[in-house]
């Protein structure tokens, strides 16, 4: 929750400059660093090929490599006096005892061994001389060369010093966070309680983790071993970290914000406290107290150091994601779905089929839903849709993509997993997603006031077109950049390159945008354009009349708020990133800390490994991925799920690829499932706590399905494409997973 920008003095200043510039600017050098390290090696190979074509000659044998340095003149005797050098190794070899042994007593030998001295020697002058002289030859191999060394510096640099700038990232992005009180909870704080709660809470989680960090610090240095240097500055930023979250928690627990309400519940204030907070007080009070292990949740913390590129990859794809949010990218897409009128229902398939790829490249399904959840909610109310199965929609349009290419968490299962590969799971990914994508159209059409509604074509076409149109500069500047990477850098767009290649493509998209002076992307009720014969403009959800000019107030194109810069777009996305790193990184930081704790009680272990009934088995395996998806982050499901039941489902038969497809669709199921339903959690963190209340307000009178349709609607979808997933291909042995 941001300070009031009317309130900018004392600390209400400081946390404003701070939150707003310092650590947004800081986390988007940072970002950039990292784009400049995973694009370094590709470009320094490209600037070395360039290098050896510009000043490489064959004739002469002398290559761009030879002379990336400044060469070092001899200081060997060019032409010494043979005979003198040879009587005084003489004489040295008389009073060596070993002589003998190597042979180097003769005259002869000794002199043979002088004479190629002298020839290396004369060949050192020679290189050297034709060295100089090619680059007299070349006065611009200097520069060059000093252009090409200082990238491969700070390119090194950067991939040597990986972890450390994820960790600094996570230090300004979590106090960023805590300071806007912007952590995921299953409510945000409204009244005085509520805020009480969360800082009691916190100040006992933050607590707990600066105990923690502490102790493991000491551990490491009363172990004998002394840590590296980049290690110990990790530790202390730890401790650094958690320590000024426990301050700024205690802070608000004596400072409450001046917009809490009166009174409040205690019982609702329990849900405002953060998902980590119930985590670190867990896994805190678990292993300093039960399990005499005070270290554990620093060490578990050690994950992110140990994963540092994948999560450097998560960031920024953060990034991707918030710079597609200022971008009108998705507004565009719809513009072709528009003209047509569709029913809500079939409308919401069509966006949910276009989401996927987005999802996919934007490296998981929380992220997507952050970036793209408002302005889908809002186009399927709009469209006529009811607000809670708008909800719902928002909440799934980042579930189903996560098992197309080139999503990050399928890149994180292969490489903890050397029974799969990417190229598998992708292939097999796509049936699963046409299982889900269909099961959603029949499921919605099922509860569907309207089945089906579509404009004249004769109407529609012409304008669905025009929308075609104004996406090809986008697939334009998409190609343009692939194929930038494809033929200039030698590199092509996967699931390994696609973190540094999306942000690059967006920022080029933004800059595009800002060149044409288009408006900034907005997504409020109603669309400007959406007039009726009569000049009105019907709001089909609520089925009420709004005058044009109340729409073209906050909507219109012309509106001066619209009118964003280039900076101040990239200074939003920036600013939104930081945040959205802080919630979810440090979440995904002690979810592993939670599997940790999970997995020193042996939770995992108790499943059984004797049962003879296969069905009952993969029954098992489902509701524990569902469980997992509850309570954890997908990062650190994988990571504990590889450790413990993947071996176990392996050998009880179950092929690798058919484990990971349940295992993810689970986790999905589990994200969308209460009590946390964390993909819930982020679509009401993009839409706003007022219209999800507004929702649940519009409904009340309704039956039980209608009241809590954004809950169902996901379960109602997910659960059969869970069983369809877990149970078909093993009994009919689809697509060759079982032999």
């Amino acid at each position: 929750m941001q300070e009031p920008t009317n309130k900018r003095s004392g600390l209400g200043l400081l946390s404003y400059i701070w939150t707003e510039w310092i650590s947004a600017f800081s986390i988007l050098l940072l970002l950039l660093l990292t784009l400049v390290i995973g694009t370094g090696e590709m470009i320094h190979g490209q600037m070395l090929r360039l290098g050896e074509s510009l000043y490489g000659d064959p004739k002469t044998g002398m290559q761009y490599s030879f002379l990336r340095a400044e060469p070092q003149k001899p200081n060997c005797d060019r032409s010494p006096n043979i005979d003198q050098l040879v009587q005084a190794q003489m004489k040295a070899n008389a009073n060596d005892e070993f002589a003998d042994i190597f042979g180097t007593t003769s005259e002869a030998d000794v002199r043979a061994s002088v004479m190629a001295g002298q020839q290396l020697c004369e060949e050192k002058y020679v290189f050297y001389d034709k060295s100089m002289k090619h680059i007299e030859a070349h006065p611009t191999i200097r520069p060059y060369r000093t252009m090409e060394t200082t990238f491969f510096g700070i390119f090194q640099f950067g991939t040597d010093n990986k972890a450390l700038f994820l960790i600094i990232m996570v230090v300004l992005a979590a106090i960023t966070t805590t300071l806007k009180i912007h952590h995921i909870a299953l409510r945000s704080p409204t009244s005085h309680t509520d805020y009480r709660i969360y800082a009691i809470a916190m100040v006992l989680g933050n607590g707990f983790l600066t105990s923690s960090a502490i102790s493991q610090y000491r551990s490491v240095v009363n172990s004998g071993v002394l840590p590296t240097t980049e290690m110990s500055l990790i530790y202390w930023l730890w401790i650094i970290l958690f320590s000024i979250l426990t301050l700024i928690s205690l802070f608000q627990l004596v400072k409450v914000p001046e917009q809490a309400k009166s009174g409040g519940s205690i019982g609702l204030a329990f849900l405002s406290i953060p998902l980590y907070a119930y985590m670190a007080i867990l896994t805190g009070v678990s292993f300093t107290f039960f399990m005499d292990y005070p270290m554990g949740q620093g060490i578990y913390l050690g994950q992110l150091v140990e994963f540092s590129s994948i999560f450097l990859n998560l960031a920024l794809f953060i990034w991707a994601g918030m710079l597609l949010k200022q971008t009108l990218i998705v507004d565009k897409f719809l513009d072709i779905l528009r003209p047509w009128n569709l029913a809500p229902e079939t409308l919401t398939w069509l966006i949910l089929l276009g989401a996927a790829l987005p999802t996919a490249y934007t490296g998981a399904s929380g992220i997507f839903v952050i970036a793209a959840g408002a302005i889908i909610y809002k186009e399927v109310w709009n469209a006529g849709g009811r607000r809670q199965f708008a909800l719902a929609t928002a909440a799934m349009s980042g579930s189903l993509g996560v098992v197309l290419r080139p999503c990050l968490l399928i890149v994180v299962v292969a490489s903890l997993n050397k029974e799969v590969t990417t190229d598998l799971l992708y292939q097999y990914g796509l049936y699963v997603f046409l299982i889900t994508s269909t099961l959603f159209l029949v499921v919605s059409l099922f509860f569907a006031e309207q089945k089906f509604r579509i404009a004249s074509p004769s109407e529609a076409l012409p304008r669905s077109l025009k929308g075609v149109l104004t996406i090809v500069p986008y697939v334009l500047v998409f190609v343009i950049v692939w194929l930038f990477y494809k033929y200039a850098l030698n590199t092509n767009l996967d699931e390994f390159t696609a973190p540094v290649m999306m942000p690059i493509i967006l920022l080029i998209l933004v800059l595009y945008e800002k060149l044409r002076h288009e408006p900034s992307p907005l997504a409020p009720v109603g669309h400007w354009d959406t007039t009726l014969p009569n000049g009105s403009i019907e709001n089909e959800a609520n089925r009420t009349r709004v005058t044009p000019d109340v729409i073209a107030a906050q909507d219109s194109p012309n509106n001066p708020a619209r009118q964003v810069s280039f900076w101040k777009s990239i200074h939003l996305s920036a600013s939104e990133t930081v945040g959205h790193i802080g919630a979810l990184v440090i979440l995904m930081a002690l979810s592993v800390s939670v599997g940790g704790f999970l997995e020193r009680i042996e939770l995992m272990e108790m499943f059984p490994t004797n049962i003879d009934n296969l069905y009952i088995v993969i029954m098992m395996i489902v509701v524990l991925m569902v469980f997992v998806g509850m309570i954890m982050d997908p990062f650190g499901a994988v990571i504990l799920i590889s450790a413990t039941v993947a071996p176990v489902a392996y050998k009880y038969g179950i092929h690798p690829v058919h484990f990971w497809m349940i295992a993810l669709i689970g986790f999905e199921l589990g994200y969308v499932s209460p009590p946390v339903a964390l993909n819930q959690l982020l679509a009401r963190q993009s839409i706003g706590d007022a219209e999800v209340a507004a929702a649940d307000a519009e409904v009340r009178h309704l039956s039980f399905y209608y009241r809590y349709e954004r809950w169902i609607l996901p379960l109602i979808v997910m659960a059969p494409a869970m069983l369809i997933i877990a149970f078909v291909p093993f009994i009919f042995k689809m697509f060759g997973w079982y032999h």
